[in-house]
């Protein structure tokens, strides 16, 4: 079973949207957008997800908010289209499926069993939900 199947199957059992607080993307997913992070992200964004400059900070109160109940097919459309900054649609969909679990995992929300998807369609079904305060 394809990723994208097992994702689509699983969202049919719940009956429900999932969020980010539900573990929609895994540990070692998490692991591997985190040397994509470093690789195409770090040199604005910082290291820390701190921001710098023009480039917002990406593990803050402000892109909670920003993104709080937003389906994450919007962000992954943003990442997608626009990121990075220097060379923007470069990065691939299972790329920028990675980068966003390795945000997820820095704003502590809980890693899961399954990857998060890379397509936007199955994305548009789970939301982004602010993580629980510290």
């Amino acid at each position: 079973m394809t990723r994208l199947a097992a994702a689509a199957a699983l969202l049919l059992l719940l009956g429900q949207a999932q969020t980010t607080r539900d573990g929609v993307y895994t540990d070692t997913q998490a692991k591997r957008g985190e040397e994509i992070y470093a690789k195409s992200c770090a040199s604005c964004h910082a290291p820390d997800l701190s921001g710098s400059g023009q480039a917002p900070a990406l593990a803050d109160v402000d892109f909670a908010k920003e993104w709080d109940n937003q389906p994450l097919s919007d962000l992954f459309e943003r990442i997608r289209t626009t990121m990075p900054a220097d060379a923007p649609g470069t990065l691939k969909p299972a790329e920028v499926a990675d980068v966003m679990a390795f945000l997820f995992s820095k704003a502590r929300m809980p890693a899961g069993s399954i990857e998060l998807p890379s397509d936007a369609a199955t994305l548009n079904a789970i939301r982004f939900t602010a993580p629980a305060p510290r």
